[in-house]
């Protein structure tokens, strides 16, 4: 089931690939940005995770917070390079998707399959250009899997959901530092 705006954001504690122990009720009073990608190799993803890692000291001076999950294993992450270099930003790996589903992640093959058609060739060659990770899918990772991202204002409220249309779809950067700056 979706979320919707304003409600409290599903409570979450987990282990990140650095070893942090990452409880929400830790960022209480915090603004957060929480990012639901797919699977290690995406480009889609590791594009975004790219753009927000690059504007991550801006925001978090700003007071925003980031939270990244993958579907990938641990293990399959921390072989990246790419993505031990997101840290300090939690990365929490959650191949069982017990969090995916709480926050309401859709699985739809033909949002995927339409993505991959009309836009992976501009993808990968995006993605070879910027230097992030493009592989095959891993044990037990799914291509369909559709990213989503969430704004959660201090007390843990929703201010904002996106939940991805295609693989390219995301929430606006102006609407992320719109809301670091609020």
């Amino acid at each position: 089931m979706k979320l919707d705006k304003d409600l409290k954001a599903p409570h979450f504690r987990a282990k990140d690939i650095y070893g942090r122990i990452i409880d929400l009720n830790d960022y209480t009073d915090k603004k957060v940005f929480i990012g639901f990608f797919r699977h290690a190799g995406c480009p889609f993803c590791n594009i975004r995770v790219h753009s927000l890692t690059k504007v991550s000291a801006e925001l978090k001076q700003k007071g925003l917070e980031m939270i990244f999950f993958f579907e990938s294993k641990e293990k399959v992450l921390l072989n990246s390079s790419f993505h031990n270099e997101v840290s300090p930003i939690p990365l929490i790996s959650d191949p069982e998707k017990k969090h995916y589903e709480a926050y309401g992640l859709e699985n739809s093959a033909l949002k995927s399959t339409i993505s991959h058609i009309s836009t992976f060739v501009q993808t990968a060659f995006k993605a070879r250009t910027l230097g992030v990770p493009m592989h095959l899918m891993a044990d037990g990772e799914s291509i369909n899997t559709i990213p989503a991202e969430f704004l959660v204002d201090k007390g843990l409220f929703v201010k904002e959901v996106h939940y991805s249309e295609s693989l390219t779809d995301r929430m606006s950067m102006d609407k992320i530092k719109a809301f670091a700056d609020n």
